[in-house]
């Protein structure tokens, strides 16, 4: 839709409109069409003495201001125009991308206000309103829910991983760990990294094999350090790992669309739920405050704004740049807890974070787009807005 819109603006900003040719008296039937040397003229001719390099500046200025009966000459658009649209959507997605991934590194003040309520009702209130609100904006756009033929295991697959994902970081900001969940986040690209080369035989750069040895010894060092295994960071990042690797077996969806295929296998299930803690008494929901039970229901908005955000990112900028901005969430996350929150982040964690940081710092690298060599700077531009061009005046004729 955008390079239609893009090529419907080059022609109407520089192909000027046909006029409509009336039938001219023929008094002035001749003075409508320039004199030829195959017809004859009723203008006088111009004395031969003159050059007609002196003739046709004058012409030119003694033409009415009006619109000309000839056909007019296409001309090539400024290469600027374009640009400025590519420029225009670019900026666009980049807005979206930030606001996604600072509305994902705040999350963790939502959750803590709701702290007091068990990390599984909470777990259940988002799975509930996260598969209405996304249920109900697929409705309302007019597209069937139904799930991919033959694909059934894989979101239901893909529905469980989310579910713990969601479990563990709720759970991790109740008993005090967004310091923990932070670094899950930092070192999830990585893990992705991994989890290509294993199931998808993805190769990998030697820039990349130094960076996965970075964040390997950052995360057994913080496993020294804190004398146990950091289950909280390992959770998170290989859940949403093993869940992106079984979205990339599934055929494109629409973000919201393909949640609401996801959450439809266990949302039944957080109902069910929901409405027996209800009947038991044993439920926050609709027993506590008003503003606590507005909150629990909110969850789904709280989950749904960022990932929609998002998707609009996806589609405006390389997924390249997503990846140098999605390290604006767990740096958020790390900011919160340790001076909103009060976590403490003592210089024996520094070096384990530090070596995670360099590893992402290497990966960021190693993920720049290179020109192909010999290739000119804006010769591939270029040569895309000629032959779009080219492309536009051949269908218009």
């Amino acid at each position: 839709m955008l390079v239609n819109g893009a090529r419907a603006g080059y022609l109407d900003r520089e192909m000027p409109n046909d006029p409509i040719i009336t039938p001219a008296p023929p008094h002035q039937a001749s003075a409508s069409r320039p004199p030829t040397a195959d017809s004859p003229s009723d203008q006088p001719a111009a004395p031969q003495a003159v050059a007609p390099q002196a003739v046709a500046p004058q012409a030119a200025e003694a033409q009415p201001a009006g619109p000309r009966a000839t056909s007019p000459q296409p001309v090539a658009p400024q290469a600027s125009e374009p640009n400025s649209s590519a420029r225009d959507a670019s900026a666009l997605g980049v807005g979206f991308a930030v606001a996604a991934f600072t509305i994902w590194g705040m999350l963790p003040l939502y959750w803590n206000l709701l702290s007091g309520v068990p990390a599984f009702e909470v777990l259940l209130h988002r799975v509930l309103w996260s598969f209405v609100l996304a249920w109900g904006l697929v409705r309302i756009g007019g597209r069937p829910v139904h799930p991919p033929l033959g694909k059934r295991r894989y979101l239901l697959a893909a529905a469980l991983l989310l579910g713990l994902n969601w479990f563990t970081y709720v759970f991790a900001i109740s008993i005090g760990r967004v310091v923990d969940a932070s670094l899950g986040y930092y070192i999830n690209p990585l893990v992705n990294v991994l989890l290509g080369m294993v199931f998808f035989r993805e190769r990998l750069s030697p820039l990349r094999w130094v960076a996965l040895g970075f964040a390997t010894a950052g995360v057994v060092y913080l496993g020294i350090e804190y004398g146990a295994v950091p289950w909280v960071s390992l959770i998170l990042a290989f859940s949403f790992g093993f869940y992106g690797v079984i979205k990339k077996s599934l055929p494109g969806l629409p973000a919201t669309h393909g949640m609401a295929l996801e959450l439809r296998y266990i949302a039944p299930v957080a109902a069910a739920l929901v409405v027996y803690g209800v009947v038991r008494g044993d439920a926050v929901f609709l027993r506590d405050s008003v503003g606590m039970s507005l909150l629990l229901a909110a969850a789904g908005v709280a989950t749904l704004m960022p990932l929609l955000l998002f998707a609009g990112a996806a589609k405006r900028i390389p997924l390249a740049n997503v990846g140098f901005l999605q390290y604006i969430a767990p740096t958020i996350m790390l900011a919160i807890g340790v001076l909103i929150l009060g976590e403490p982040f003592t210089l024996q964690r520094l070096p384990g974070f530090a070596a995670v940081w360099v590893a992402l710092l290497l990966y960021s690298i190693s993920s720049v787009p290179r020109a192909p060599r010999g290739s000119r700077p804006g010769a591939a531009p270029e040569r895309r807005t000629r032959e779009a061009v080219t492309r536009a005046f051949k269908s218009e004729g």
